[in-house]
């Protein structure tokens, strides 16, 4: 038999297969289970992860709820994980603009928006660290579908 937690986790994904994103009141799924609201968010906060594929935003009070939005990733998700898992902790700004033809060859950003981001990168007040960190925030984004 599966513990709570997974039985709370098996119901918010099943009503996740329904919509891509859901509000919910904590303590409506408490009573539910039969659990106290705080094993509600133990279970968002352990199970419903940026890395899992969601965004979680919480509203407290009254009115408050917990919305879970399911992350629909780009169709190059592979792509962009595998340059995330090799790049390097600094970059400068010859590997970014590698980087960037690279992604423009594969049709993840345009001519228009790879200068774009070259001219941000390649400014001489950031260094190769704060690239690095521009560029990985930059490629999260890309990744999201809207």
């Amino acid at each position: 038999m599966k513990n709570t937690s997974d039985m709370i986790e098996k119901y918010l994904k099943e009503l996740l297969a329904q919509a891509a994103e859901i509000e919910i009141r904590r303590s409506e799924i408490a009573e539910h289970f039969g659990v106290v609201p705080s094993q509600i968010n133990y279970v968002i906060k352990t199970r419903f992860t940026l890395p899992k594929g969601f965004e979680v935003e919480s509203k407290r009070g009254g009115g408050g709820y917990i919305r879970i939005v399911r992350i629909q990733y780009s169709d190059a998700h592979d792509f962009l994980m595998d340059i995330l898992a090799k790049m390097p902790e600094k970059m400068t700004v010859s590997m970014a603009q590698d980087l960037m033809q690279l992604m423009f060859n594969e049709k993840i950003v345009t001519e228009r928006e790879g200068n774009l981001l070259l001219a941000t990168l390649s400014h001489p007040v950031v260094t190769d660290l704060q690239r690095a960190i521009l560029l990985t925030s930059m490629i999260h984004r890309l990744d999201k579908m809207d």
